[in-house]
C-alpha cells in the first residue's frame, strides 16, 4: 500500500514541477506577477514532498532499499533548492517573486524524474 502511494505520489510531484515550470515561463514572458494559482501550486507541492518523504519512510521501514540518488533526486536536492528559493527571493527585491522558483522547479523536474526512475528499477 504505501509503495503504491509512493510512487503515485512521486508521478504526481514530476508532473506538478513541470506545469510550476510552465506556469512561471508563461508569467515571465507576459511580464506578469505570479498570482494565486500560481503560489497555491508551490505550496500544494511542497505540502506532497512531505507526504511523499513520509511515505518514502514507510516504504523503507517495510525494507524497501532503493539506490541512495534515490533520495539525492528525490528529497535532498529539491528541498535543498525551495530552501534557497525561499532565502534568497526575501533578499532580491529587485526580481520577479517566481522567478527563482521557477528555477528550483525546472532543475527539481529531471531530478525528480530521474528520482522516480530510480525508485522504479530496471
Amino acid at each position: 500500500m504505501a509503495r503504491e502511494l509512493h510512487r503515485t505520489i512521486g508521478f504526481s510531484i514530476v508532473a506538478g514541477w513541470a506545469l510550476l515550470l510552465l506556469m512561471g515561463v508563461l508569467l515571465a514572458l507576459s511580464k506578469r506577477p505570479a498570482g494565486r494559482l500560481y503560489w497555491g501550486l508551490l505550496t500544494l507541492l511542497q505540502i506532497v514532498l512531505g507526504v511523499q518523504a513520509v511515505a518514502g519512510l514507510v516504504v523503507l521501514a517495510a525494507g524497501g532499499r532503493p539506490p541512495l540518488l534515490h533520495y539525492v533526486y528525490g528529497a535532498v536536492v529539491p528541498a535543498l533548492l525551495l530552501v534557497e528559493a525561499h532565502l534568497f527571493t526575501a533578499r532580491l527585491k529587485e526580481l520577479p517573486n517566481h522567478l527563482l522558483f521557477t528555477i528550483a522547479a525546472a532543475v527539481n523536474l529531471p531530478l525528480t524524474a530521474r528520482a522516480l526512475q530510480t525508485g522504479l528499477g530496471p
